[in-house]
């Protein structure tokens, strides 16, 4: 790519993020568009509808960006979690990262490598004419002596990162203590859950829990609740709420036509006959719904699974931390998530469901990896211009208009993978609930890490080596070549990789922000809907597909520091709109739909270390290339000492990730002793865990009740 190519598509995508900004702070102060932009202070009546025209709602105005800044780390916390909290500190850290490293990177090594003359044909009158090659350490001289100041530069940036590293592990550690122990006594800080139950001959499945427990836990077993198959049940729920909005639609509809029923008398008769037979549905689907509860609850369905419920934290963490059986797949245990958290569906797949469904995921994993080859594998032509004439002879005339290719060249191919690369977080979420996890939040933290490694490998390694169609098998066979071969396709796809972090990056991130799918879908619909006032929807923010683009962009920066300094300010501008946008989602949009206390910071880590390790390997490979022996045998001890530092954190910290200790328990526990309110937390723990497909409902269909919750427990 040269770099008009490049200039070419950072002028489009700058007039883009332009053009979002302004729009997002014009319709932002539209009443009609306050479900899209502030979903969550409309929820928390934070915010009144105005209906009264004024100027300013047309003036773009960049108040949100302030209050967005100004948004401290404990408001964040108290309003949207930990994880939260944790998400906004990986952007931080990637900037921290990233901020050194150009520092390094522009004042230091980029002038070294535009100094170099190892490139011929550099015309440096006609720059925009020229490769980004130039730019590049490929520019450098084989065997000079500048060469050591890239070697030192890897030193240096591993040092930060690894310090930085320790800091957030620490922090985030400490952090997660602390807002265990400040926290409210929660459900499922008390609840296990015990699977492979199993039954007594002539008993169920609940005598069994009782009898177990009772036994061998007397003193800190509280309740259990056993799982029922509800599969059918959540069918027929599912059907009722359908019935039940066409029907409030059709009612809203009817209002409506009322005023003016002489002139259209045939339109209301025929709407008022369809009203009184989807009511019939409706009727029909709860007398179904309420006899399948009665057959469920009765016996017959129970899953040998239930949710074990103790009179302590330091109980529950007991019953979980101990193998219960002599049988060690019998009585197998593990945390219960929060009850909102669960996901019901899991429960009716049995062993070999779940055994069969985990090979066919990972089966699925590795054909969806082949399949995207091939989108990549088009980008890649479409940044060659040379190439894509001589396959496509008929092209050739309108590709030598020179701004048609440089948007070929420079901009289709980061928007034609970008756009491929939007359905990979949907699947792999599909694909993580059929694995067997029992939450929501289990879900998409399995979904996040399917997502980063699909990420690293289709786009950056298949990218690297969509040039060469035999790398797979060279480097099975021989491993030793994998720097000396990283050294040759990395810096060649440079350009590729900057044109891909200002599209995907700087435009995704102000997508985001303008909300593009929910803005379409409330112009469409709008017209539509029937009653304005029903309850706001608020989204929640998808950690499995933000927190792995995060993590991407950070290996692309590390990877490409001392490689192609020039990524380096656009990954720098990427970071500084994603941290202003997300802060600004967190106050006005995202309201938290689980919690894991940030969880998520193992899978960073992992990803860091990564990228420093995948640094290592193609600085020794580069090294060896450009005649330098000496410093890839110096290099050499870098990784080992980086995998050394990782194992020390792993044992140091990821722990406090898997489990609170005996200490934090045994505290908190005691400090509820005195509290009042603990008698009628354990008498609502009883029932907490009860499944929402088996509780008592009734669908009111009347029209002055349409905006009633669906279903309401019964007395």
């Amino acid at each position: 790519m040269i770099v008009s190519a490049l200039l070419t598509s950072v002028g489009i995508n700058s007039a883009l993020c332009l053009s979002f900004l302004v729009l997002y702070s014009i319709l932002k102060k539209q009443p009609a568009y306050y479900g899209v932009y502030i979903p969550r202070l409309v929820a928390e009546g934070k915010t009144k509808q105005r209906d009264d025209f004024n100027l300013e709602r047309l003036i773009p105005s960049p108040n949100w960006v302030k209050k967005a800044w100004m948004l401290s780390e404990e408001e964040l916390l108290s309003s949207s979690g930990l994880d939260a909290v944790v998400f906004m500190r990986i952007v931080t850290f990637s900037f921290k990262v990233l901020l050194f490293a150009g520092v390094i990177g522009i004042f230091v090594l980029l002038p070294v490598n535009c100094s170099g003359d190892q490139l011929e044909d550099v015309d440096l009158v006609n720059i925009s004419n020229n490769s980004l090659d130039v730019f590049t350490i490929s520019n450098v001289k084989d065997g000079s002596h500048w060469l050591w100041i890239h070697f030192s530069a890897v030193y240096l940036i591993t040092a930060y990162i690894c310090c930085l590293l320790y800091y957030e592990y620490k922090y985030i550690s400490s952090r997660r203590i602390e807002y265990f122990c400040s926290s409210k006594p929660l459900f499922h800080q008390f609840t296990i859950l015990v699977r492979a139950i199993p039954a007594s001959a002539g008993g169920s499945i609940s005598d069994s829990v009782e009898h177990f427990f009772t036994e061998y836990h007397p003193s800190t077993y509280l309740s259990h609740t056993v799982v029922r198959r509800t599969s059918k049940l959540r069918g027929l729920i599912n059907d009722a709420k359908t019935m039940y909005g066409r029907l409030g639609h059709l009612q809203s509809n009817l209002t409506q036509i009322q005023p003016n029923r002489g002139s259209c008398f045939g339109l209301f008769r025929r709407k008022d006959d369809l009203v009184d037979r989807y009511e019939r549905r409706l009727g029909d689907i709860e007398q179904r719904l309420r006899l399948e509860q009665s057959e469920v609850s009765l016996a017959g369905k129970e899953v040998p699974a239930a949710f074990v419920s103790f009179k302590s934290r330091y109980g529950a963490a007991i019953a979980m931390h101990m193998q219960q059986s002599d049988n060690p797949i019998h009585w197998v245990t593990e945390r219960a998530p929060e009850p909102h958290d669960v996901y019901w569906p899991f429960f009716s797949s049995t062993f070999m469901q779940r055994w069969i469904s985990k090979l066919g995921v990972a089966v699925a994993c590795f054909l969806l990896t082949i399949l995207f080859f091939i989108p990549v594998l088009v980008v890649q032509g479409l940044t060659n211009l040379n190439q894509l004439q001589t396959r496509f002879p008929f092209l050739k005339g309108f590709l030598t208009i020179t701004f048609i290719s440089q948007i070929i060249t420079g901009y289709l191919p980061s928007l034609i993978l970008q756009s491929f690369l939007k359905m990979v977080p949907p699947v792999m979420e599909y694909l993580s609930s059929i694995q067997g996890y029992i939450s929501l939040s289990e879900i998409r933290k399995s979904a996040c890490f399917k997502v980063l490694w699909f990420t690293i490998w289709n786009i950056f390694f298949a990218s690297v080596f969509s040039g060469t169609a035999l790398f797979q098998l060279s480097m099975v066979f021989e491993p030793k070549t994998i720097p000396r071969r990283l050294a040759v396709a990395v810096p060649a796809q440079a350009s590729f990789f900057i044109a891909y972090v200002v599209t995907s990056g700087w435009t995704s991130s102000l997508s985001e922000l303008i909300n593009l799918f929910p803005l379409i879908r409330s112009l469409v619909t709008k017209p539509f809907s029937g009653n304005s006032d029903d309850e706001q929807e608020v989204p929640s923010i998808s950690y499995h597909s933000d927190i792995p683009r995060t993590l991407f962009f950070v290996l692309l920066g590390v990877t490409y520091f001392f490689l192609a300094p020039l990524i380096l300010p656009f990954l720098l501008v990427h970071f500084s709109l994603e941290y202003i946008v997300y802060r600004n989602q967190f106050i006005n949009v995202y309201a938290p739909k689980y919690e894991t206390a940030g969880r998520f910071w193992p899978i960073a880590h992992s990803c860091i270390i990564f990228s420093l390790v995948l640094m290592h390997a193609i600085a020794v490979g580069i090294f060896t290339l450009k005649k330098l022996p000496l410093a890839s045998s110096l290099l050499v001890p870098l990784p080992i000492l980086t995998l050394l530092f990782n194992e020390y954190c792993r044992k140091r910290f990821l722990p406090n990730f898997s489990a609170y200790s005996a200490e934090t328990l045994i505290k908190k526990d005691r400090k509820d002793e005195n509290d009042p309110a603990m008698a009628e937390f354990l008498d609502n723990l009883v029932t907490a865990y009860s499944d929402p497909a088996l509780m008592p409902v009734s669908f009111t269909a009347n029209s002055d009740s349409l905006s009633r919750p669906l279903m309401s427990p019964e007395d």
